[in-house]
């Protein structure tokens, strides 16, 4: 017999590891990082296998955009005095107001906006918004993907205890908790240094590191009146915000994205280019 056809495959692995019987999540999550430590998973599976059970535990109003950052359209507004605003956040979806934040009305689909430039004569905004869907604070995050998903709903509005808007939350927002904004192999514990070194020889950089702490630390002589962070300068840099795995290069240092959500940088890999002391 040959040694293929002995060799145990990837799931029988995980199987006889997950023979321990956990008997709580936390064990549960011991054996995936122990898997991990053993090859049996890679880095982005764990990644994301403990995202799922994160999600499961978590609410609405943990993730939520709040109110007051919430990007909205006033009904009560003409076209061309919203839709600078469209193009600037680059949302597909946004609330519309009648009024204030409290009185949400629909949703208008940035798309539904081609209409407008093709010189429709009776353009009417009320009539192309999309019903809102409104959520208590509470709702589970794993029960929310599954109404998204079965609703085909991209949106939902946060409300309160109260009945008034608390924040919205998006189906990517949801997501970003299992592929993007988890722990992984680039965290490190928040007790610990803003600036560590990577096995790589580079270095794992939070990006709420100040200005003045990065420049001590490599040399540099980054201004810091526009920005206190080594993330909002490097966000100033891409001119938008960055996807992970995204990097560029500043002065004589590369800078790549480790960890980021659709809201902020949380990590970035500094190295400093090939030749450069």
């Amino acid at each position: 017999m040959s040694e293929e056809a002995v060799k145990p495959t990837w799931l029988e692995r995980v199987g006889a590891l997950l023979m321990r019987e956990p008997e709580d999540r936390e064990q549960l999550v011991e054996l995936m990082r122990s898997a991990y430590e053993r090859n049996l998973l890679d880095s982005d599976a764990l990644s994301m296998i403990e995202g799922v059970l994160q999600v499961a535990e978590m609410h609405a109003r943990e993730i939520m955009i709040p109110r007051a950052q919430m990007d909205v359209i006033d009904i009560s507004e003409p076209p061309d005095k919203f839709i600078p605003l469209v193009i600037e956040t680059n949302h597909s979806r946004f609330p519309v107001i009648e009024h204030d934040k409290d009185h949400v009305i629909g949703i208008l689909l940035a798309k539904d906006l081609l209409r407008y430039y093709a010189g429709e004569e009776e353009f009417n905004v009320r009539e192309m918004l999309r019903p809102a869907v409104f959520i208590p604070e509470s709702k589970r995050l794993n029960v929310l993907l599954k109404d998204f998903r079965a609703n085909r709903n991209h949106m939902a509005i946060v409300v309160d205890e109260y009945g008034g808007v608390a924040g919205l939350v998006t189906i990517e927002d949801v997501l970003e908790q299992i592929v993007g904004d988890i722990e992984d192999e680039y965290d490190f514990d928040e007790t610990e240094d803003d600036i560590i070194p990577d096995k790589s020889g580079a270095w794992r950089v939070k990006a709420v590191t100040e200005i003045a702490k990065f420049n001590t630390t490599f040399g540099t002589r980054y201004d810091d009146e526009d920005h206190d962070t080594i993330g909002g300068l490097v966000l100033r840099q891409f001119g938008r915000m960055p996807k992970r795995g995204e990097q560029l290069t500043v002065d004589n240092l590369n800078f790549k994205v480790l960890r980021a959500d659709s809201r902020r940088l949380h990590l970035l890999l500094v190295e400093k280019k090939p030749g450069v002391k």
